[in-house]
């Protein structure tokens, strides 16, 4: 049987202002025999009971998708052409369960299990940042440790959230405890503003971590960096976790925990775009809260950013 490759729906076939809303306009895949066909997918997860100050970004995977309808097939920067070599659908939201955050992360667990059984790699709309940890625990079972690249203003690298475990301040403490990441191919990026203790950013530094504070990106083009990223999380898979709140405010006030000095949009995207090459298995971009950003430029930003992200998969074209 002949590939399939899905491709957005065009501005001249229906007004950008119409139709059903999925991520780029592409279409809503939802039967196993199509999915097994797939090669990437944008999965949303409307998670916002991990959140340690605003909520909101259970309204994220919606406002994504309805600021995606301007993204156009073509990367006309890098010359990706991901949906000419790609077959790529929005597979729609992981069903979790709102009253209970241990349930909501056992329920996100088991449906990316199923997604990496399919052979997919997902692309995820968040949904705050503790949906990283049960996506790392699924894909884990079958590429053993991971590679990261984490751009934050947060380490989330807290033992713990008013005695939880488990929230979105934890998440990549829990990753490493459990054995989840190669900790000698983790980069995070953008961490800034105070904290507790030293230890917020310096027990990453003593598992191994490369931390990138937010004062080394200012007034500079990442892309030299990037190129130390590479090598350091090179030779293994690779999961990329963009928590928009890595930007700064200014760019990105839709967002739970706003952290003023951060990075600029062109930052993002040399972010992204430097990891071509590397192995990535899939990648994220979370903590988007509309109701803080009446505009609708944080969830515009977010689209792009995970097109972006789709641009830079293994296997993509370029023209």
């Amino acid at each position: 049987m002949d590939k399939v490759f899905h491709q957005p729906l065009g501005g001249n076939e229906m007004p950008r202002f119409g139709g059903i809303a999925t991520m780029m306009r592409l279409p809503h895949i939802q039967s196993p025999e199509e999915k097994r066909q797939l090669d990437a997918a944008f999965v949303g997860v409307p998670l916002d009971i991990g959140t340690s100050l605003r909520s909101g970004t259970r309204f994220g995977p919606r406002e994504i998708r309805a600021q995606s309808v301007m993204i156009r097939p073509y990367n006309m920067a890098t010359g990706a052409a991901p949906f000419d070599s790609l077959n790529v659908a929005d597979i729609g939201d992981v069903a979790i369960n709102t009253f209970n955050l241990l349930d909501a992360v056992r329920i996100i667990e088991e449906a990316y299990d199923e997604i990496v059984e399919y052979g997919i790699k997902p692309l995820t709309l968040g949904g705050d940042h503790t949906i990283t940890l049960p996506i790392l625990r699924a894909l884990h079972k079958k590429y053993g440790k991971i590679g990261l690249v984490h751009v934050d203003a947060h380490a989330d690298v807290n033992d713990h959230m008013f005695g939880e475990k488990i929230a979105h301040g934890t998440t990549f403490r829990r990753a490493q405890e459990e054995g989840l990441l190669d900790s000698q191919r983790v980069v995070q990026i953008g961490l800034r503003a105070q904290g507790y203790t030293a230890e917020d950013f310096n027990w990453s530094r003593k598992q191994g971590f490369r931390v990138v504070q937010a004062e080394e990106c200012w007034h500079q083009s990442l892309a030299p960096l990037m190129a130390e990223v590479r090598e350091k999380v090179g030779g293994g898979p690779v999961y990329l976790s963009f928590d928009i709140d890595g930007i700064d405010p200014a760019w990105a006030p839709g967002t739970g925990t706003p952290e003023i000095g951060g990075l600029t949009t062109i930052q993002a995207m040399e972010i992204i775009r430097g990891c071509q090459g590397l192995d990535l298995i899939g990648g994220d971009l979370v903590e988007v809260s509309p109701p803080y950003d009446t505009t609708g430029n944080t969830s515009l930003l977010g689209a792009n950013l995970l097109y972006e992200m789709l641009c830079v998969l293994p296997g993509v074209q370029r023209r």
